[in-house]
């Protein structure tokens, strides 16, 4: 049983990775044609309502380091099955970011120059935010914006919402998350998601991806707190 649940997770989060940082590598940059900020944040919405259909039903659909702590710190997920979750998200983001270091190999003149701000999708802070904010202002959004992300999730997957519905709410979330954040940091809210692109970027990008686990965590975490003590409904509990 628990296998299942962790190939859910490691599909579901190569999914995510791939479909999300792909559609910024090969999509966004064409003169005329690229889909632009607008065009990844839809895909990766896309990536989470797609999979969370596909395999949510299996797993819970977590795809997010992030996403496995807030839901444990609201008591709906267990804290053996957490490290292992964790591990499962991991290694799907690095397989799909090896993937797409691959397929971008084989376009001439390729080379990651981990010296400027995005580089393979990586995120960023200070000289490596895509518009210059600062550490503050990225950890502060990154916070901010795991933590309503996990109020999206948990309140729509609320025995009392209309779990239909749920993949949509959260894939729209994660959509206005990158429409908000992509200028800052180039969005994370998802440890996984920044771990195997700065692994491949390396220099200073790998050396800042402490703050994209740090502060998404925490902001779920704190969401999972705020949830289960002041906004959960417990008449039927």
């Amino acid at each position: 049983m628990i296998m299942r649940k962790l190939l859910a997770e490691f599909f579901g989060t190569y999914w995510l990775v791939f479909g999300g940082c792909g559609s910024a590598l090969f999509a966004a940059g064409i003169p005329d044609l690229g889909i632009g900020f607008a065009g990844v944040s839809l895909a990766f919405g896309l990536t989470v309502l797609t999979m969370a259909y596909a395999v949510g039903h299996i797993s819970g659909g977590h795809f997010n380091p992030a996403v496995s702590f807030g839901l444990w710190a609201s008591g709906r997920f267990s804290m053996k099955e957490l490290l292992p979750y964790v591990a499962a998200q991991c290694v799907g983001a690095i397989a799909a970011a090896g993937t797409l270091f691959t397929i971008l190999s084989g376009k001439a003149g390729f080379a990651i120059d981990n010296t400027k701000a995005g580089a393979f999708a990586s995120n960023g802070f200070g000289a490596f935010s895509p518009d210059g904010y600062s550490m503050q202002s990225a950890f502060i959004t990154e916070f901010v914006l795991t933590l309503f992300f996990l109020l999206v999730i948990l309140g729509a997957t609320d025995k009392f919402a209309n779990g239909k519905f749920a993949g949509i709410a959260i894939g729209l979330a994660l959509t206005l998350i990158h429409l908000i954040s992509i200028p800052i940091t180039n969005t994370s809210v998802n440890p996984a998601r920044s771990l195997s692109q700065a692994i491949f970027v390396g220099g200073e990008p790998l050396s800042q991806v402490w703050l994209f686990w740090v502060a998404p965590v925490l902001g779920a975490i704190a969401a999972g707190f705020i949830y289960k003590n002041l906004l959960q409904d417990r008449s039927d509990s």
